[in-house]
């Protein structure tokens, strides 16, 4: 049986017969990690993705090395590719980038476009509404897009590309979480505390809130990664 992940890439592969790059490639498989389908430790058969995205070996190898510089893949000499387990020290230290730069997007709010607050309302109501049909891993899924969004205040693509690679990075973390409903739960409802900060023209107590909210999630997985290797 085709896992849903390769379902996925062989769904676009259309997308690929009009562009054949590997940058793109290297999206599609992006996606299926911050979708939570492609999970740590995961090996990714060459030869069959090859044969779903319709792509040449090289074409793949070269997508799969973008994923590696990014930090969501990794090369097991004679064993193959896999995506990344994260450790503690990781996640440390993607929290530090990330307080960099939602802060600067929350700084950013008093001169965001409607169009971007309205992508950081939208991605809180995808989060209430995958809750609300009991789909938590769809639940940690929007909370990635409500922190791309967060971002996306600042009004800088480069920026934006920044914090959607870090993001990636970020879902393989959620797996070491044993129960997604209790881990997002809570964060959702700050997410939702956050856009009426945002929206009432309290960025500084947004950003606070964000800020306690970072410090949080950090210490939960850490403790998580810790509690994995005791003697780490």
């Amino acid at each position: 049986m085709t896992q849903p992940w390769l379902s996925n890439i062989a769904a676009e592969r259309g997308v690929l017969d009009r562009s054949s790059t590997a940058a793109r490639v290297a999206d599609l498989l992006r996606e299926q990690i911050i979708t939570g389908l492609l999970v740590p430790g995961t090996r990714l058969p060459e030869e069959e993705l090859g044969k779903v995205a319709k792509v040449s070996r090289n074409t793949l190898r070269e997508a799969f090395r973008l994923l590696v510089q990014e930090r969501l893949l990794v090369h097991e000499f004679n064993r193959g590719v896999f995506v990344r387990t994260l450790t503690a020290g990781d996640v440390a230290d993607i929290y530090r980038a990330r307080r960099m730069l939602e802060c600067e997007g929350l700084r950013s709010a008093a001169t965001a476009s409607p169009a971007a607050l309205a992508r950081l309302d939208a991605a809180v109501t995808m989060g209430e509404e995958a809750a609300a049909a009991d789909l938590w891993p769809r639940v940690g899924t929007a909370d990635l897009r409500f922190h791309q969004a967060v971002t996306g205040l600042a009004g800088s693509p480069r920026l934006d590309e920044m914090v959607y690679r870090l993001l990636a990075e970020l879902r393989l973390a959620f797996h070491t979480m044993s129960s997604p409903r209790d881990f997002h739960a809570p964060y959702l409802k700050r997410n939702r505390t956050i856009v009426e900060m945002v929206r009432g023209g309290d960025s500084g107590a947004a950003e606070r809130e964000l800020l306690d909210y970072l410090d949080t999630a950090e210490t939960q997985l850490i403790r998580a990664y810790e509690a994995q290797t005791p003697d780490a």
